[in-house]
């Protein structure tokens, strides 16, 4: 889309008029009907300036010249005094602000009504001074700066916009800014004369030094960090939809030039730039505070976020109220609550904040609940000299579309709009265009969607096939799809100027087919193949094996096929089925193109798979063999694996495996079924049978001596004297006199597996005691190499010790069956006496501490 042109409306306060004390100010224009002369308009024009409190120079006065909107060059001068004056000073102040500041502000009016020739170039109107207020942040020699405030007319260049008013800004300059701290600054502005859509954002100030193009004067030159469009730095922004300006304010006190520039937009065309120029004043202040914003709608679900706009860094509660009507739940105590409301509405959201100090802060905003609104549309076309149509299928369930504005993409002009809910739109030539479309409901939902629109210069065509083969006695239907007018050339053809004409070539013909649509062309080709008869090959007859399934080759240049039988097939007409029947068949196949038929067969020989059947799995224990066999219906066969096998060449080998093993047998024959049969034997091994009757020991007489074996499922204890049960892992012997005796104990698996083992036990008619031996001779003899406690009677070992004369310990063991073997940290002990420790309860729960001397012989 191209804006119409522009109309510039320059100020020029007098040079000296305002040194050092201007801080801004804006232009509004109003049209006042048309001019005492043909092709002329009538304008009344207001200058509003912002100065300092208390600061000097002169405000009687400003003069306004007008330039040509298109050169620059000046078409009206003329000095404009004071209308009116007042005074705006911020004087109440939250009781939670730390060092709250003055802001003050002298607003001086100036109103003149002017008369334009009415021109496509259009005008211009400033307020200038070679002076700005001194030590301003953000730009560059603020004291030997200048200042331009700037307004635009639109031109009358193919429509009536030089009949315009220009937005209205409304007057909130007295917002407090603390340094470090979040703030929101209204920057709104409305247009009650025109209804014309507005939009906001940041832009150059500036100077009084001239440029070659509008609006004339140069941009201000900014410090490094600023910029026009981020006149407080990166962490301040502006809502392009509703002006406010929002973020968290520079860590630099001082004053800032900000320059907001709202564009007014007229079904979809820009057709002014308005601009309103402020020194903002970073205060150092602190505050406490509830901010939300001016309003919420939530067009997507019920659920709405919200968190407090004011960064201060001292709260310590937050309390929300959300505003749902007959319930108490509607509350939270998060910073950054999310609440799902119970039904549309409007809403009226609280929050209450309290700080470290006690001080507290409440503030509250309207919050719209109308989700289920979602824009959309469709677009169709291709050709760029013929209508694409649009349609709008946005789906709002709540409320009603209040605004509709179609943007087509069409760079090459400003009429590409429309406010239709379904529009055509003729393109002027073949490009890629972006389509919008720009919704706004009732409920206050506003949205705008797009779409990439390929226009090209040739219409959509496509074809049904574009390669066929037909017979040399048939006739052929095409088929061609687009929009607009068709031609087919070629030989013998019926309906040429249709989409689906009818052919009947004798030999292989082109068919070329033109589609036009408008002064927009395609075209594409059939390739018709004739023949005078069918080709067809069927593979040789062949021989299967019974329940396997096989695919039958065929050669043939045939459109269609037919099978028969059509049992035990994958597909009767597929050109090469996959066949598995399940004894001898013979298939037939009928090939044609159009009317010319082809026929041949093949014949499917089944041949049963050799039968082999092997005996059932077995289990043998761990050393011995198993007998095993086979019957089969075959030429051959044989066993795998054959290294644990005897006789393997027979179908009675033997089997003696060390681990469970699957031995296959394979079975061949010569009978036509070249795949063999299969069948396995299992032969589980039960694993070595680890008979275990515990180590040999010592007891007293009366004292019960509890067995444990292990490594089996059954026991059965030899000879049974003093045992309470010879047939169990664990039991229990009691004995009345000294003795000697070894029992040995069968230990069989659940199989029938199993194998022996021996315990001694040596009976004492002592009391339970530790003895341990007066003297050893570690010299690795085998005899008597370590020395060890002896246990009697004992149930339970503590320990044993053994300490040098020195008294160092050198052995200490808590485990039963361990000695000292003559050696300290690995090095050989000397000869001579030591003194050992030991510790043990018997089976009466009696503690036995034993101490006493040894000698260590070398």
């Amino acid at each position: 889309m191209r804006a119409g042109c522009i109309f510039l409306l320059l100020v020029f306060i007098g040079q000296h008029a305002l040194a050092h004390h201007v801080k801004g100010g804006y232009i509004r224009y109003e049209y006042a009907g048309a001019g005492a002369s043909s092709g002329t308009s009538k304008y009344k024009v207001t200058v509003t300036v912002f100065y300092g409190c208390g600061v000097e120079g002169p405000r009687t006065s400003v003069t306004l010249r007008a330039l040509n909107g298109a050169t620059g060059s000046q078409v009206l001068s003329t000095t404009i005094n004071t209308t009116t004056s007042a005074t705006s000073t911020k004087k109440s102040f939250s009781s939670c602000m730390v060092n709250p500041p003055t802001i003050c502000y002298e607003i001086y009016t100036y109103v003149t009504t002017i008369t334009l020739t009415d021109i496509t170039a259009g005008y211009v109107l400033a307020v200038t001074d070679e002076y700005r207020t001194d030590n301003i942040i953000n730009i560059a020699n603020s004291s030997s700066t200048g200042i331009a405030i700037t307004a635009t007319i639109p031109g009358n260049s193919g429509a009536d916009y030089h009949e315009n008013t220009s937005p209205v800004f409304d007057f909130k300059d007295t917002a407090i800014v603390c340094y470090k701290e979040g703030f929101n600054y209204q920057f709104a502005a409305s247009d009650p004369v025109d209804n014309d859509s507005l939009s906001y954002s940041f832009g150059n100030g500036l100077n009084t030094s001239s440029s070659s193009s509008a609006p004339f004067f140069a941009s201000l030159t900014y410090n490094s960090g600023y910029s026009g469009a981020s006149p407080m730095g990166s962490g301040v922004t502006i809502n392009p939809k509703t002006g406010l300006i929002s973020g968290t304010a520079p860590t630099t006190t001082g004053e800032f030039v900000m320059a907001v520039y709202v564009k007014e937009w007229r079904n979809g065309v820009l057709i002014d730039s308005v601009k309103k120029e402020l020194q903002i004043y970073v205060y150092n202040c602190s505050l406490t505070a509830a901010e939300l914003a001016p309003s919420y709608t939530n067009c997507d679900s019920f659920t709405t976020s919200f968190k407090n706009e004011a960064s201060a860094s001292n709260i310590s509660s937050y309390y929300w109220d959300f505003g749902v009507s007959g319930t108490n739940a509607d509350v939270s105590t998060e910073a950054t609550p999310s609440y799902t409301y119970p039904d549309t509405g409007v809403y009226t959201v609280k929050l209450k904040v309290v700080s470290t100090s006690g001080c507290s802060d409440s503030t509250t905003s309207q919050v719209a609940v109308y989700p289920a609104f979602s824009p959309g549309f469709t677009v169709s076309g291709n050709c760029y000299q013929s209508p694409f149509l649009f349609n709008d299928t946005s789906y709002i369930k709540y409320g009603y579309i209040t605004y509709r504005l179609w943007n087509f993409g069409d760079e090459t002009t400003a009429a590409d709009t429309s406010s239709l809910k379904t529009v055509s739109y003729t393109y002027p030539s073949a490009a890629t265009r972006t389509a919008t479309l720009s919704i706004t409901s009732s409920k206050g939902c506003s949205e705008t969607v797009s779409k990439t629109v390929n226009v090209t210069d040739k219409p959509d065509l496509s074809l049904a096939f574009s390669d066929t083969l037909i017979c040399s006695i048939d006739t052929l239907q095409l088929q061609a799809y687009g929009n607009g007018n068709f031609v087919w050339t070629g030989n013998n053809i019926i309906n040429a100027n249709s989409s689906s004409p009818y052919v009947y070539p004798k030999d292989t013909t082109q068919y070329i087919v033109t589609l036009t649509e408008k002064s927009c062309v395609a075209s594409d080709t059939v390739t018709v193949n004739v023949v005078d008869n069918v080709s067809l090959n069927v593979m040789p007859d062949t021989t299967i094996c019974t329940t396997d399934s096989m695919q039958i080759f065929t050669t043939s240049n045939a459109l269609h096929y037919q099978w028969s039988p059509s049992t035990y097939l994958s597909s009767d007409t597929a050109k090469q089925p996959l066949a598995f029947p399940p004894n001898n068949t013979t298939y037939t196949v009928m090939a044609s193109i159009g009317k010319c038929v082809a026929n041949d067969a093949v014949q499917i020989t089944t041949v049963p798979y050799p039968a082999v059947t092997a005996s059932n799995d077995t289990s043998i224990c761990y050393g011995n063999t198993a007998q095993l066999s086979a019957t089969i219906n075959g030429s051959s066969f044989t066993w795998l694996p054959v290294t644990s096998l005897v006789n393997a060449n027979t179908l009675t080998p033997v089997a003696g495996p060390m681990d469970t093993t699957a031995y296959a047998i394979t079975v061949y024959d010569t009978l036509g079924c070249p795949k063999p049969s299969t069948d396995v034997v299992v032969v589980n091994v039960v694993p070595k049978v680890n008979a275990f009757a515990g180590n040999d020991t010592a007891v007293v007489i009366n004292q019960p001596l509890q067995f444990n074996a292990s490594g089996g499922a059954v026991y059965l204890w030899t000879p049974s004297t003093y045992l309470n049960n010879p047939a169990i892992y664990n039991p229990v012997g009691t004995y009345h006199s000294a003795d000697t005796i070894t029992y040995t104990v069968k230990v069989s698996t659940a199989e029938g597996c199993y194998a022996y083992d021996d315990i001694k036990v040596y009976v004492f008619t002592t009391k339970p005691d530790i003895f341990v031996p007066t003297g050893f001779t570690p010299n690795h003899d085998g005899l008597n190499d370590v020395e060890k406690p002896i246990l009697v009677g004992i149930k339970s070992f503590k320990y044993f010790g053994v300490y040098n004369r020195w008294g160092q310990r050198v052995f200490f063991t808590e485990q039963q069956g361990k000695g000292w073997d003559g050696t300290w940290n690995g090095t050989p002990q000397p000869a001579g006496t030591y003194v050992f420790i030991a510790l043990g309860t018997d089976y009466t729960n009696k503690e036995i501490l034993r101490k006493g001397t040894f000698v260590l012989i070398r």
